[in-house]
């Protein structure tokens, strides 16, 4: 079987005031608003559906029967639902187009009921998962049916993946579903990043420390402090810096950002917990970051997972330099996504704005939706 592109779609902020009037539209008006508007009623629809993470079955009840209503052969895993083109060719390569369908829990500032879809003088649609990732999962699903009806137009074979617990990288999200899909060559993953290309996004490993002492009384000089081991350790951790620095996304960083020690005032603790965030680039698998880590501390160290590694994508793959021929700009992201669960070339192309995920009174705008569609479009068309 021939290598499989993947297209992950995640919410990603487009700036719609300052849209490039420069840029060529692929699609005819009349077309691009007929496709947007069903995105966009579709979105208003899983607003109302609350679908925090783990308990998106509501929302994947009603993506599945917008699915069918598109006369698409819809599969479904738990809380994920997915098509493959009916038009699937293992000559070609194919793309998955996924975007997820969970949210996080709304935040107690929100001005507005978070699942009761509303907009306001300047056209923007507000409501939770909106930005995060609603536009990119609809503008995707759009994009699909679109080349399921002209598949002469299309360069690659297509899967569209609706996914489930992307906002805890739950083990019954994507990477429960990916064993069932075709061979996947690459990813466009629909966070928003404001329609343009995040071709680098980094990992994350979270790990669980423990400096271990001896206790005693603190009026006399007895045991050994376990604050004092975790300090020399906690030390070496913020000034240590990793040498192989990313051009897109940095050095890798580390952060003690929980430490938790002591029974009451009298006693020297013989136990000092702390929590380390580590946030890598692609230069380092986890599991090196770990060992490097372990060699240099005297804590005992866990790590909750090795899953969540760096990625990024060649600016030579065709999707890219296609990228490049409509005047985007790639970037590399500091936020996690679903990517870090793919194991093949994967990049963040979405509407809407990173800023405004987990935010009170998060919105996307219908013309961001109506870019993504058209660009999206562009970029899987076969080149004039």
């Amino acid at each position: 079987m021939q290598p499989v592109f993947v297209f992950c779609i995640t919410f990603a902020t487009y700036k719609y005031m300052n849209m490039e009037k420069e840029t060529r539209q692929t699609l005819p008006d009349s077309q691009l608003e007929r496709l947007t508007t069903s995105a966009v009623e579709e979105l208003k629809r899983l607003i109302a559906i609350p679908s925090v993470s783990r308990d998106e079955k509501a929302a994947a009840d009603e993506v599945e029967a917008f699915m069918k209503a598109m006369s698409l052969d819809v599969k479904r895993k738990n809380n994920n639902v997915w098509a493959v083109s009916p038009h699937y060719d293992e000559g070609r390569p194919t793309v998955l187009l996924n975007a997820h369908i969970d949210t996080v829990k709304p935040v107690a500032t929100w001005t507005r009921d978070p699942f009761t879809p509303s907009t306001d003088s300047e056209g923007r649609l507000y409501g939770l998962g909106s930005n995060d990732c609603g536009g990119g999962l609809m503008s995707l699903l759009q994009t699909f049916g679109y080349f399921v009806n002209v598949p002469e137009r299309c360069c690659y074979n297509l899967v569209y993946l609706a996914s489930a617990e992307e906002e805890v990288s739950g083990r019954d999200g994507i990477e429960s579903v990916l064993p069932l899909l075709p061979h996947i060559d690459v990813a466009i993953v629909g966070e928003p990043t404001g329609m343009q290309p995040a071709i680098a996004e980094k990992g994350l490993m979270v790990i669980d420390a423990v400096a271990h002492g001896k206790s005693g009384h603190a009026a006399r000089n007895e045991g050994v402090n376990a604050i004092y081991k975790a300090l020399d350790d906690i030390s070496w951790i913020r000034g240590y810096a990793f040498e192989k620095v990313s051009d897109l996304l940095g050095p890798t960083k580390m952060t003690v950002t929980i430490i938790n020690a002591g029974t009451q005032h009298n006693v020297v603790p013989d136990e000092c917990r702390y929590t380390i965030d580590v946030r890598s680039n692609e230069h380092y698998t986890n599991q090196e970051i770990f060992d490097i880590i372990q060699k240099h501390v005297g804590s005992t160290l866990k790590a909750r997972s090795f899953r969540l590694g760096s990625s990024r994508i060649e600016m030579s793959h065709p999707l890219i330099k296609r990228c490049l021929e409509r005047g985007l700009k790639p970037y590399g992201s500091p936020t996690l996504s679903d990517q870090a669960l793919m194991h093949f070339p994967s990049f963040k192309l979405g509407p809407g704005e990173s800023a405004r995920s987990h935010s009170a009174d998060e919105f996307i705008h219908p013309d961001e939706m109506r870019n993504a569609i058209d660009t999206y479009i562009y970029l899987l068309s076969e080149a004039e």
